[in-house]
């Protein structure tokens, strides 16, 4: 039997995570996620699949982010009929964020069906939202920690990752008698929500991400977040925060309430604005009541975590329009968090103009992306088909990111119980990757490589 792994994404760029991993005839693919950022990665999104999707017997998927998740109803458009498993968590979020992507696409086609500017014609979404039902309906929930069988043959088990609620690291055992670890997203131990991720199995080979590959996160501090808060507040402007919709809007509510209940910041509005947030949040609330074995168990009981006192919920569309012009200063967080759609892109095109306003980014932001755009200092920003000034000050806050850093991600690996035959170093754009491969063979010993994109390789 020959064992092989493909390299379908994920490789020079963090987004588009697709790792096909087979035996001979049988298929298994690893993470189904969009490309985003860059114009030449996300036309990718719209290339035929390199394999014919009823071939592939079944999918796993390491955690709901678009960049993992967000290709599976498109795979299933094209065919694919097999099982996808997934956490419970996984599939409660992915629901979630999967049905808001196909909205977006469905808004996007239209768009350009009433302005003329597709090469497509009629224009056409990836995918629409009976695709992602069609997706819901392939996908099985599995406990954390406890084998099962993915393909007759092969086994696999998912491993707390830490980095939001559901997410996990797969450890494939193939037919063949090979096994295979993909590390996924790797949270932080210090996550104010999630407990860190456990130590990883010994295995034959190992995938691992990079986004933050080639840096150290700062000590966890609310006081830059706060200072921008309380400077613009006094200037009488707002904040707008892009937030991603699941766990990062949950980590920044809570330093609102932090700062909030310690006098760091007055006691302004606070808006979210995203469905998609909003039925996250419920569900990152739900997992804190019954005490899910994800959750930290030091959080307070019966405490409401995420309001910093003075929290609105902006569930209609009229209710998101009013927060184009506030009549007070507030803050506002709303998705997408690197500002490539959603209502987001509204709040920015009536507030970037704006001195008095402040634009606070507050995780990381993809080559190619608004927000990207806005961290490296652009004077104005394509929206909506129109360019905007940008006169609001930007403000990056890089620690409440919950992806692991370079040294969170070495030790990590370091706590393996025997070095793999070799590690793949994936998930990050090329100085990142390259940054951390060559620790990983410095620090470590190990053979590392950081494969190319397509690159195919026999698992021995």
């Amino acid at each position: 039997m020959t064992a092989r792994l493909d390299f379908l994404g994920a490789v020079g760029t963090v987004t588009g995570s697709r790792f096909l991993v087979s035996v001979d005839d049988t298929k298994v693919i690893v993470d189904c996620g969009l490309f985003q950022g860059l114009r030449e990665l996300r036309r990718r999104n719209w290339e035929p699949f390199p394999v014919a999707a009823e071939g592939i017997g079944a999918a796993l998927l390491t955690h709901a982010h678009l960049d993992h998740s967000g290709y599976l109803p498109a795979l299933v458009r094209q065919g694919f009929r097999g099982s996808t498993y997934l956490t419970q968590g996984t599939a409660q979020l992915a629901h979630i964020v999967l049905l808001d992507s196909a909205h977006l696409l469905e808004e996007d086609a239209d768009n350009a069906r009433r302005h003329g500017y597709s090469k497509h014609d009629p224009p056409l979404p990836l995918y629409t939202e009976a695709d992602v039902l069609r997706a819901v309906r392939s996908m099985c929930s599995v406990p954390l920690c406890e084998p099962f069988e993915v393909t007759p043959g092969w086994r696999a088990t998912l491993r707390p990752a830490g980095h939001i609620l559901g997410s996990s690291s797969v450890r494939l055992e193939l037919a063949a008698g090979q096994t295979v670890l993909f590390s996924g997203d790797l949270g932080r131990p210090v996550h104010p929500l999630l407990n860190s991720p456990p130590d990883p199995p010994a295995s034959d080979v190992v995938v691992v991400e990079s986004t933050y590959g080639d840096r150290r996160h700062e000590a966890a501090d609310d006081g830059p977040l706060g200072r921008a808060i309380t400077r613009t507040v006094r200037r009488g402007g707002s904040v707008v925060i892009p937030a991603f919709a699941v766990d990062r809007t949950e980590v920044i509510l809570m330093a609102l309430r932090r700062l909030r209940l310690g006098g760091a910041i007055p006691d302004v509005p606070v808006y979210v604005d995203s469905p998609m947030a909003l039925a996250a949040l419920q569900i990152y609330r739900e997992a804190i009541r019954r005490r899910d074995p994800e959750v930290r168990g030091d959080l307070p009981v019966g405490e409401e975590l995420f309001d910093p006192g003075n929290l609105h919920e902006a569930h209609s569309v009229e209710e998101s329009k009013a927060l184009n012009a506030p009549t007070v200063p507030s803050v506002i967080l709303s998705a997408s968090g690197m500002a490539t759609g959603g209502r987001v892109l509204h709040h920015l095109e009536w507030l970037l103009p704006n001195p008095r306003n402040t634009v606070v980014l507050a995780g990381y932001q993809t080559e190619g992306t608004r927000g990207r755009a806005l961290l490296e200092g652009a004077r104005s920003l394509k929206i909506h088909g129109r360019y905007v000034p940008v006169r609001a000050e930007i403000v990056n806050v890089p620690s409440y990111s919950v992806h692991a850093d370079a040294d969170e991600i070495v030790a990590w690996l370091g706590r393996m119980p025997q070095p793999p035959q070799v590690c793949y170093v994936v998930h990050g754009e090329p100085g990142a990757s390259a940054t951390l491969r060559d620790r990983i063979e410095r620090e470590l010993q190990w053979t590392a490589v950081v494969p190319r994109p397509g690159e195919r390789v026999l698992l021995d």
